[in-house]
């Protein structure tokens, strides 16, 4: 009999994750200290600043919670370079630490401006936590980082998760909207005389 009501309530429990999860709504509040808390409960004796979904984030790719959470506070940007070592071990260390990012390749003479506009200079790998900068690849400093962000210390991505396909730094703007055609005039034959005969 206990062994079913331990079934019964794992089940129930699962269900619930799960039905937090497909809603991927994030609450923001701050408590009487001041301080400001990301969850996807409803803040409880808190003052609440803001609450919003999470398109894109949770319900797209099926986050857990907890996941999603972190990443909307601490979104994480991987700024590229072809060729570039430090980068492709920057881009491995953090798939095997499922950290979803977004990457930016620096490619172009607008990409490298967009790069040091963001950092400040060229130097490449760059990692972005947020708003904070990390200029070049150390494996221990981006590990701390990571964990100091609140990224979970094994991987929770979905199993079906694809990382986004790298875009440029700078996009190339859109090009411009095809003129519409102005309607040619249909030819008029020319109308032949009235010589008052019927054929």
């Amino acid at each position: 009999m206990k062994l079913n009501k331990k079934i019964l309530f794992c089940s129930l429990l699962s269900s619930l994750f799960l039905a937090t999860a497909a809603h991927a709504q994030l609450y923001k509040s701050v408590g009487p200290d001041g301080k400001v808390t990301y969850s996807d409960q409803p803040p409880a004796n808190q003052k609440q600043v803001e609450k919003k979904n999470l398109p894109g984030i949770a319900e797209n790719n099926n986050f857990p919670p907890e996941l999603a959470v972190v990443v909307a506070k601490n979104p994480v940007t991987l700024y590229s370079a072809t060729a570039c070592t430090p980068c492709n071990e920057g881009r491995t260390l953090l798939k095997a630490a499922g950290v979803p990012f977004s990457e930016k390749t620096v490619e172009t003479a607008a990409d490298q401006e967009k790069l040091k506009q963001v950092s400040g200079d060229t130097q490449m790998p760059l990692l972005v936590i947020a708003n904070v900068k990390f200029r070049g690849f150390n494996s221990d400093t981006w590990k701390d980082a990571i964990a100091k962000a609140g990224y979970p210390s094994s991987s929770k991505l979905p199993k079906d998760y694809r990382y986004p396909a790298p875009e440029p730094a700078s996009p190339p703007p859109p090009p411009p909207a095809p003129k519409a055609e102005t309607a040619k005039p249909v030819p008029v034959a020319p109308k032949k005389p009235d010589t008052g005969f019927q054929f």
